[in-house]
């Protein structure tokens, strides 16, 4: 079982128990073989246009690799736009050493310029400065940003926020920018093979199906999507009650009057606590955070998180969905009835896309288990490393984590990297690493891996990995 630090959030749902219709097995329909349009032939596909699937395509076009990322929504990001989970955290360890850099580094310093991102200066990483430590405790963000030191001071990391909207611009920005091509709106269904290799994908939109032709498939759906088509092996084993293990649904209420919520909370303690177990005896709760962004003053943050095994059923994300939904309006309507500062407030936004946290994961040419958090030695096909902050004793232990591009590449089947969460790993390890940063880091290596492997004419799994690390580190990639 994994283990939290006591600075990490840890009071995760067990999965929702409700009636399932199921699937019906009993009949089939045969469907009519049919020749699918092939409308491009090309380098690289990327599927799925969020994290690791935005770095990846520029790394892949960076590259030379002729490279089109496809996109079901009708804008990039994922779960760090429309999943309304905004929050980019542990860039740097307990120490206050940075170790995600490169695409991820890139994003944030071309949202800064644009006022839309935010973080603690370089200066008070690792530190124990009281007024920036306040300013995140205060916002509710101690989960995100403040971990304990070896000398049980409370330190900050750095973690940052980007505004969802603006960083959809600034994403489609730098895809196109790289003369890569971008079609969004296309929600691929299957891949094409030819025997265990991946040639292509199928695609549905508005404009019918359609064929897409491949020297190298990347999957960062997240899920995997893919995975099941391929014949890849995979796993997808989650412990109830866990962090990967839940649905995440967010939104944002705006119009609030913090001041006035403050001195109410500061000034009258006794009648706080007697609002706040009255909301909480109606079925609402009082817990949010203060929004970060600047111009953003009035605006909080509520992440609901929903127990889930099976956060690709289709049947359970309904049920999810609506539940939350009116769970969420009626948990807004409440504290704008009993709770000073919310009087004129409204919901802002909601997230168009139930954030997925866990699922299906590739077995692939290494599995990265628990044990490989516990160790200081990297990998000689090391890809990335990760900061690890959430352990507790042990980050202070091992505070870094590493990363082989192994990891990356099922066994068996040819023209495919995964760059997702879906990354090769058991339940303890994706507990902790499969974030948004860290799927940059992984769609950055893969994208820059592809682009080798075309240029060389050979798979994958054979790329020259000095040369895909000389690549990553010109890329400002922190390496071992």
């Amino acid at each position: 079982m994994v283990q939290y630090g006591s600075e990490v959030f840890q009071n995760y749902s067990l999965p929702q128990q409700f009636a399932k219709k199921g699937i019906a097995t009993a009949k089939t329909v045969a469907e009519a073989q049919r020749e699918i349009k092939v409308i491009r032939e090309t380098d690289v596909i990327v599927v799925g246009g969020g994290p690791g699937g935005i770095a990846a395509a520029v790394a892949a076009a960076r590259g030379g690799a002729k490279t089109i990322l496809l996109e079901r929504y009708g804008h990039l990001g994922g779960m760090s736009t429309g999943g309304l989970v905004n929050i980019i955290p542990n860039l740097s360890d307990i120490y206050g050493e940075q170790w995600i850099g490169g695409f991820c580094q890139e994003v944030l310093d071309r949202l800064a310029a644009r006022g839309a991102a935010c973080f603690p200066e370089k200066c008070y990483w690792g530190k124990s400065e009281t007024s920036v430590v306040d300013t995140y405790l205060k916002a509710n963000m101690m989960h995100f940003y403040i971990r304990k030191n070896r000398e049980g001071k409370y330190v900050v990391l750095y973690t940052a926020v980007i505004d969802p909207e603006v960083a959809k611009d600034e994403m489609n920005t730098m895809v196109l920018e790289t003369g890569a091509e971008l079609l969004l709106h296309s929600w691929v269904t299957a891949p094409i093979m030819d025997g265990k290799t991946v040639k292509g994908v199928i695609v549905e939109s508005k404009s019918g199906r359609q064929a897409l032709l491949g020297k190298v498939v990347i999957d960062c759906t997240g899920d995997g999507d893919l995975l099941p088509g391929t014949g890849t092996e995979t796993t997808a084993y989650m412990l109830p009650g866990t962090r990967i293990a839940q649905f995440g649904f967010v939104y944002w209420i705006c119009n609030v009057d913090l001041k006035r919520y403050d001195d109410f909370m500061n000034s009258e303690p006794e009648k706080y606590a007697e609002v706040s177990a009255k909301i909480s005896s109606l079925g609402g709760s009082v817990r949010f955070s203060s929004g970060l962004l600047r111009h953003q003053e009035g605006v909080v943050w509520i992440h609901r998180l929903i127990g889930s095994l099976h956060q690709t059923d289709v049947e359970e994300m309904t049920y999810i969905d609506v539940k939350t939904r009116k769970e969420s309006v009626r948990n807004w309507e409440l504290l704008r009835a009993y709770m000073p500062g919310f009087e004129r407030s409204f919901i802002m936004l909601s997230a168009p896309q139930l954030g997925t946290s866990g699922g299906r994961r590739i077995v692939g040419e290494y599995f990265l288990t628990a044990k490989d958090m516990d160790t200081d030695e990297p990998f000689d096909d090391t890809i990335a490393i990760f900061a690890d902050n959430d352990r507790g004793e042990l980050s202070l232990r091992y505070p870094r984590t590493y990363i082989p591009y192994r990891a990356l590449v099922p066994k068996e089947t040819e023209g495919l990297l995964v760059a997702c969460r879906a990354f090769s790993a058991d339940h303890d390890f994706s507990e902790f690493f499969n974030l948004i940063p860290h799927c940059m880091c992984f769609g950055q290596a893969a994208g820059t891996a592809a682009a080798i492997a075309v240029r060389d004419g050979v798979a994958v799994r054979n790329v020259n990995f000095t040369a895909v690390r000389n690549a990553l580190l010109t890329q400002g990639v922190i390496l071992p």
